[in-house]
């Protein structure tokens, strides 16, 4: 094992335009952690209740990702319910229960502790920060988060990302979080805080990558039908970890070149544009890593000219 992803593991329901699934795996956590293992063997840290799945369980065991930091707790398991506008540009919240979520403690396993690559799901800043503390040799962090956070506990987040190599945002949340409007402005005021780069997902619009000095955007694939966008934007930071960690990159030494920072962003739209086939994380059935080697080198011939 080389990547460890802390989160959490849900049950969810979703309506989308394409249609209603009830009680699907999901999670930050689990996407994440799914996406990266087509590149390297990952840990996750998580709970879940006594009403946990073994068919959820075999999904993990299946992609050979370890198991030891899923902590199991008498009660039920993280739940939410979202609906999508008809333009898929909106999601509603119709139901949150965060059930045995609600008192997660993360603990990593000792092996844990040693592992070179660490990805903070969007849990509160304090249990990010008792986390990295957990992971002092990591030669790459990456952190995500959300709008709750930003706005409950902003200076804690500020403080955790001084600890962070990557920040992961979408466009909303950067913009909240810098008080600028415009992306770049965003970025810069955000790298000033911590990060060596700040990756700003966009949707259906692709993502792009800052770095002192430097710039790169990728567009989204271009699929052709849509079932369920939830997780993608999670599958994007396992793709993008997944492939760093893959070349052994490192930015504590500042030893990552530009261009693989670049084909990451590639790999994370990629494994994003994947999880939107299907509902909750079925694509990751029968997913392979020759379908998303495809796919990549598809991506990297549009943006070629």
């Amino acid at each position: 094992m080389s990547l460890v992803v802390v989160g959490s593991v849900a049950y969810d329901t979703i309506e989308t335009p394409a249609g209603r699934a009830e009680r699907v795996l999901g999670g930050a956590c689990t996407y994440i952690a799914l996406a990266a293992s087509y590149f390297v063997p990952v840990g996750i840290v998580a709970v879940v209740g006594d009403d946990f799945a073994e068919q959820d369980r075999q999904l993990f065991a299946r992609r050979g990702i370890d198991l030891a930091g899923l902590e199991h707790r008498p009660g039920k398991t993280f739940q939410w319910e979202g609906v999508y506008s008809d333009d898929w540009n909106r999601r509603e919240t119709r139901r949150l229960e965060l059930n045995v979520f609600a008192g997660f403690e993360p603990c990593l396993p000792e092996h844990y502790r040693r592992q070179p690559y660490l990805v903070l799901g969007n849990i509160q800043p304090s249990l990010q920060r008792q986390v990295r503390k957990q992971v002092p040799e990591a030669r790459l962090v990456a952190g995500d988060t959300i709008e709750t956070w930003i706005r409950t506990a902003r200076n804690e987040l500020l403080e955790a990302m001084r600890e962070w190599h990557v920040l992961l945002v979408n466009e909303s949340e950067a913009r909240l979080l810098s008080g600028e409007r415009s992306l770049r402005r965003a970025a810069e005021t955000l790298l000033q805080v911590g990060p060596k780069a700040v990756v700003i997902k966009c949707g259906e619009y692709g993502a792009a990558l800052f770095c002192a000095g430097d710039y790169f955007y990728a567009p989204a694939y271009p699929l052709a039908e849509v079932q369920d966008p939830t997780g993608a934007g999670d599958c994007f930071a396992g793709g993008f970890m997944g492939y760093l960690a893959e070349q052994g990159c490192d930015l504590v030494a500042d030893k990552v070149p530009r261009r693989e920072l670049a084909r990451a962003v590639l790999y994370g739209s990629v494994l994003g544009s994947f999880c939107c086939e299907r509902f909750g994380p079925k694509r990751f059935e029968t997913l392979t890593r020759e379908e998303i080697d495809r796919r990549f080198r598809e991506l990297e011939s549009y943006t070629r000219f």
